[in-house]
């Protein structure tokens, strides 16, 4: 078995899809119950705008009508029970609508806050973005 080295991070990128309201994230149930947030890990030579418009669409099915140019947060947590630390650098992103049909990679959606988290059993980079979200940071330019 390879060691992985100290400075290894496994590069996550992520949707930060806001309600009208811009208040809360979306995030999604996977089909073991967890809820995390949108996306997954960034392929080798594509951008975070070339790769989350694909992650969604073979997670949830949607569109993707835009991802910022630059990130809006980056959080970083072990990865939920193996020793792989995971970078997960979030994006906003705009959905072209919500018309999910669920799917073996995702069961749900749903907008929350760090106040609406309560007995979810979520993923520590929902936990890290409901702590750093500052939804002042995301009004409409």
């Amino acid at each position: 078995m390879n060691e992985i080295p100290n400075c290894f991070y496994r590069v996550s990128v992520k949707a930060l899809v806001l309600d009208e309201s811009r208040t809360k994230f979306l995030i999604v149930q996977e089909k073991n119950g967890d809820w995390a947030l949108p996306g997954g890990g960034l392929d080798w030579g594509t951008t975070p705008q070339e790769d989350l418009p694909r992650e969604i669409q073979e997670e949830m099915g949607l569109k993707v009508k835009w991802v910022a140019g630059n990130p809006s947060y980056f959080l970083s947590a072990k990865s939920k029970g193996k020793e792989i630390w995971v970078a997960n650098i979030v994006y906003e992103t705009e959905l072209e609508n919500l018309d999910f049909t669920p799917s073996y990679e995702c069961n749900a959606l749903k907008f929350v806050d760090a106040n609406s988290l309560e007995g979810l059993t979520i993923f520590s980079s929902v936990r890290e973005l409901s702590e750093k979200f500052n939804p002042k940071n995301h009004t409409p330019s």
